[in-house]
C-alpha cells in the first residue's frame, strides 16, 4: 500500500503531529504532557518516543549527511543535550537546507520531508516489515 508523504508506516497520526510531539520532547517534556498538550492517548506518545530514540542515532547521521549534501555552507546544529534532541536538530537543519536550495520545499513540513527523505523510516528501522 503506498501512503501519503503526511503519513509514515505503522502509524495513525500525522508525520506532522509525531514530529511536533518529538520536538517538545526533544525540549525535555514528557510523554504525559506531550500527549495532553496534542490531546492523544499517554501510550501513543510514549511509542514514539520509545521508537525515536532507539532510531536517534541513525536518523541524526541520516540528516547530517543530507544537510552537508544540501547546504553550500554548511551549519551544523549545536550539541543538544541528547542523542534524541540531536538527530530532531538534525532533521531540522537538513530541511532548512532543503528549502533554502527549494523554496518550493517550504510547503512540505520538515517531518514530512524527513519522512520521505529516509523512506518513512523515522520510527521503524530498515528491518521492519512495513
Amino acid at each position: 500500500m503506498l501512503l501519503a508523504e503526511g503519513i509514515w508506516p505503522r502509524r495513525a497520526d500525522a508525520a506532522v503531529v509525531i514530529g511536533t510531539g518529538l520536538e517538545i520532547a526533544a525540549l525535555g517534556m514528557g510523554h504525559r504532557q506531550i500527549a495532553a498538550h496534542l490531546g492523544l492517548a499517554e501510550g501513543t506518545v510514549r511509542g514514539w518516543l520509545r521508537a525515536f530514540a532507539g532510531r536517534a542515532e541513525a536518523v541524526r547521521r541520516h540528516f547530517t549527511v543530507a544537510l552537508v549534501a544540501l547546504a553550500d555552507d554548511p551549519v551544523m546544529p549545536d550539541a543538544a543535550p541528547s542523542t534524541f534532541a540531536d538527530a530532531v536538530s538534525a532533521v531540522a537543519a537538513a530541511h532548512q537546507a532543503a528549502t533554502t536550495k527549494w523554496p518550493h520545499m517550504l510547503t512540505v513540513s520538515r517531518w514530512e520531508f524527513a519522512g520521505r527523505a529516509i523512506g518513512g523510516r523515522i520510527l521503524t528501522s530498515s528491518s521492519s516489515s512495513v
